[in-house]
């Protein structure tokens, strides 16, 4: 039986990178983070994990030892908040959200473990000419870890979603850089990962639902392990007039394709886009206004984005609705998450 590793997750919102780790054998002992609907979930589905509502800026090992006693912590992951680093966003070195990477940086100087995985925006990478990205990899050699990172696209591994992010990746007294999970060739498209839930068209849902038909190929397979009925699927009530705009964007348009009449009525260039279903989804945002169902006249739903995201439906989100589609947002897809984990497992020898 392999040795199953600690693992602490800090910023671990509703636990995307857990669920992927936990998928890979890790054993999840304590989830941080100080959005408390966002734990809630992650409890729920962590049912044998701590949890730790707080400002990480706060906490020290000692707080975290009182959580967790004195289990030893193999690994340490998570995604500080990146607002901050976006390059969408106002890009000031001191805005308060980008020292909380900072914070990570410190709990893994106290704690030392065996590695330690960053997730996080591409746009880190080159913002302030590289050196958010230098002072990660510094901070982190002079502690005695070889880091690596590179830009993933999260469509190249089984994701339906072209997502991007930079993993960071160190190894504790590694002799070599982190060898990345090499791309896939099994692209997944928004049909393959959405077409066997309700459509929503005779009513807007229920907590609990039946599936529309039996999985239709492999990734529904493994969305649906687990599942015996569809949770978090409830639709969103749009005007007549917002339901009359969407029926007239083609599958995988948007407001480009729209009657001069209603292109100006939302001005930005992801407005009324509709999913393509022959094409991975773009990245799944916070909000959920903005972009439609393949087929249908709506905007995705809590569970439809989680698909998107590779959630497994047993995974149940909490809270309010609008907190469930910014914890779905704001994660990292498990299926991503899983295959760094595997290959993290093997490198560190177990």
């Amino acid at each position: 039986m392999k040795q199953q590793l600690n693992v602490l997750d800090l910023f671990c919102g509703a636990g995307g990178l857990s669920c992927g780790f936990e998928q890979a054998g890790f054993n999840i002992i304590l989830g941080i983070d100080n959005d408390a609907a966002a734990l809630d979930t992650f409890q729920y589905n962590h049912k044998d994990s701590q949890i730790l509502c707080s400002d990480i800026t706060q906490i020290s090992y000692k707080d975290i030892k009182e959580s967790i006693g004195n289990k030893q912590i193999d690994v340490i992951i998570g995604g500080p908040p990146c607002q901050g680093f976006s390059l969408s966003g106002p890009r000031n070195f001191n805005d308060p959200r980008n020292k909380l990477y900072l914070s990570f940086i410190r709990l893994v100087e106290e704690i030392k473990p065996g590695a330690f995985v960053i997730e996080n925006v591409p746009g880190l990478v080159s913002l302030f000419g590289g050196e958010v990205k230098n002072n990660i990899v510094k901070s982190f050699a002079d502690m005695g870890y070889r880091v690596a990172y590179k830009i993933l696209c999260a469509a190249d591994y089984g994701v339906p979603q072209n997502r991007k992010r930079v993993i960071f990746v160190g190894i504790l007294n590694g002799n070599k850089d982190f060898d990345y999970p090499k791309a896939e060739n099994n692209i997944v498209t928004c049909e393959m990962a959405l077409s066997d839930l309700p459509p929503l068209t005779e009513s807007l849902g229920e907590e609990l639902q039946d599936y529309t038909t039996p999985a239709q190929n492999k990734y529904q397979s493994v969305m649906r392990k687990n599942s015996q009925k569809v949770k978090n699927h409830i639709a969103a009530r749009h005007s007549d007039k917002v339901q009359h705009i969407i029926s007239l964007v083609p599958d995988g348009g948007n407001y480009k394709n729209l009657p001069d009449k209603y292109k100006s009525t939302r001005n930005f260039h992801v407005a009324w886009t509709r999913f393509n279903s022959s094409l991975p989804a773009p990245t799944i945002d916070t909000g959920h206004r903005h972009h439609f169902h393949y087929k249908y006249n709506r905007v995705p739903t809590v569970r439809e984005c989680a698909r998107l995201q590779s959630f497994p439906d047993n995974f149940v989100f909490c809270g309010s609705k609008t907190q469930q589609f910014r914890q779905v947002g704001n994660a990292v897809p498990p299926l991503l998450a899983q295959k760094v984990a595997e290959q993290l497992r093997k490198e560190m020898g177990v």
